[in-house]
């Protein structure tokens, strides 16, 4: 335990750079704040790297004095870190170890704080069990994703949650049920958020492709937005980068004079046009879309997702002017999540064709109608 004297100057410059918490990796503890009763008091123990007298843990013949009231020989650090690293396990905290455990928790604060009110945004989460335990969608991944272009403007997500109808997807009954709830949440829960200037949202969304893309459309009013994508690997909602030339090709099969006219979204996996035709019929125009490589894991960067916003704007220009206002255009989507989403946004609803999405659903054995995407 430290018996050296330490000027209040310091002291507080400590607690400042740790934010008032333990600086001990993993713990992170309100030490101003008791967790269960709210009570507010210091809880906080001030550690030595090197202890303040040679014959102390980690205590150095010359650096103990030198270094005793130090700024950067100083911890914070909760009651039970404290007495872990002076008596339970001090060889388990070797210099080198705690000086990163410092350095790694002020860089962080710093960051944080860094950041002005104008990156401010309200994280918003579609699917099931929303913050429970093994799933992705919680407050704690969201951050994660967020930092260091923007921060939660509150403590807990906008949570938008699946209906949990008992009725399979199979069936037209389920998609009626979830879009109607899903348009309830959104007006409930999201709707008075945009009444304050400039919101900005940040989505995190996993959910059945045509309820995503319905999402998006609810989206449509809100310019500010970032939609995020669950990459594979690694497992994270953060952009990564992707600096490999990358490009949407989009492939026309069938004349323009056919009766139907269908997307072919070959995103996430490859779909063949006869699988379009088995429910369309042979007399449709196919638009593919499609990368190079499709894959479940392709989307890694948000230059990729706004190349896809790009592509599917033009495509939608494109089959307007030539198969005319009363086209009825299909949309088959192999796509990712933040795809989905964008798709629904881009959409314009007096401006763009209405579309109705299909599903592909192993029960039905192929590709089945589930909604439409129309001006409501």
């Amino acid at each position: 335990m430290s018996v050296s004297y330490i000027p209040e100057p310091t002291k507080l410059c400590l607690w400042g750079g740790a934010a008032g918490r333990c600086q001990y990796e993993g713990c992170n503890r309100e030490l101003f704040r008791d967790q269960t009763t709210k009570a507010e008091f210091n809880q906080a123990y001030i550690a030595h790297i090197i202890a303040d007298k040679p014959t102390g843990p980690r205590g150095d013949p010359v650096l103990s004095e030198k270094l005793k009231a130090d700024l950067s020989n100083l911890m914070l650090l909760c009651d039970a870190h404290h007495r872990l690293i002076d008596k339970v396990d001090v060889a388990g905290h070797p210099v080198a170890r705690l000086q990163e455990m410092k350095q790694v928790h002020e860089s962080r604060i710093e960051l944080v704080t860094a950041i002005d009110q104008e990156r401010r945004s309200h994280v918003l989460m579609y699917g099931a069990r929303i913050g429970e335990h093994g799933t992705p969608l919680t407050i704690q991944n969201a951050k994660l994703a967020l930092l260091p272009d923007r921060y939660p403007a509150c403590h807990e997500p906008i949570s938008l949650s699946l209906g949990n109808a008992s009725i399979g997807d199979n069936e037209q009954l389920y998609w009626t049920m979830e879009v109607e709830h899903l348009r309830r949440q959104f007006v409930e829960r999201v709707k008075p958020r945009l009444t304050v200037d400039a919101v900005h949202l940040s989505v995190f969304a996993l959910a059945p492709i045509p309820l995503l893309v319905e999402l998006g459309r609810l989206l449509s009013d809100i310019p500010m937005a970032d939609v995020y994508q669950l990459h594979r690997e690694p497992s994270t909602w953060s952009w990564l980068e992707h600096n490999k030339p990358f490009e949407f090709k989009v492939l026309q099969d069938g004349n323009e004079s056919a009766s139907a006219v269908a997307i072919n979204l070959a995103l996430s996996a490859s779909v063949t046009n006869d699988r379009v035709r088995s429910v369309l019929g042979d007399d449709c125009c196919i638009y593919t879309v499609t990368p190079t490589e499709p894959g479940n894991d392709f989307l890694k960067s948000r230059a990729q997702l706004q190349l896809f916003r790009e592509t599917m704007r033009k495509l939608f220009d494109q089959i307007k002017l030539r198969h005319g206002e009363s086209c009825e255009l299909s949309v088959f989507p192999a796509i990712p999540v933040a795809a989905a989403v964008e798709l629904g946004r881009i959409w314009m609803p007096k401006a763009d064709l209405p579309f109705r999405v299909y599903d592909q659903n192993r029960k039905s054995g192929g590709f089945i109608p589930t909604i439409t995407i129309s001006q409501v």
